[in-house]
């Protein structure tokens, strides 16, 4: 793979945005949100997920890269049909290494990165509280320990409003 590069100018405005972060930092919340406000189309990586992957993940069992590259495959080719449809997306994925982005991503280089970024306890106290969820708070180690913070995006901390995430 190739290292993602992008150029943002974020006085103009993007094509889209990639609201990134580990399980529990808020990715699907801001997202939606984000997009209603904008008018623009929502997309959960959730939702590209095979059976499998799921299955995994529910049992406790974090993907490996064979389970995320088709994963990642669909995804980007939605982000491509959304945009060739002449529709904005706003999409909410973990993306949590370098080289998934650049998955996501390529050709891309006007959809923005959003990191929710936060403490590990923080986090954890989310993950613990939410049920019917595949993700397990238990996950969440190896999620912060696969993390790359990318070098070229807009960090929004986790303990921030919804209404000030947004705005910002």
């Amino acid at each position: 793979y190739t290292p993602l590069k992008t150029r943002y100018n974020y006085r103009m405005k993007p094509l889209g945005f990639l609201v990134m972060g580990v399980s529990g930092s808020g990715k699907t919340t801001l997202a939606k949100a984000l997009a209603k406000r904008l008018g623009w189309d929502f997309l959960d990586a959730d939702d590209f997920h095979p059976p499998e992957n799921i299955a995994k993940m529910t049992a406790g069992i974090p993907l490996d890269d064979s389970d995320r590259t088709p994963w990642l495959a669909a995804i980007h080719e939605r982000l491509l049909s959304t945009l060739k449809a002449d529709r904005r997306p706003v999409l909410a994925c973990s993306a949590l290494k370098e080289k998934y982005r650049a998955q996501l991503l390529d050709g891309l280089e006007d959809i923005v990165i959003v990191h929710l970024a936060g403490s590990y306890e923080l986090i954890r106290s989310r993950l613990q509280g939410r049920r019917g969820h595949f993700m397990k708070a238990e996950m969440l180690r190896s999620q912060f320990e696969a993390l790359a913070s990318p070098p070229r995006a807009l960090t929004v901390d986790v303990s921030t409003s919804l209404d000030e995430a947004v705005e910002r």
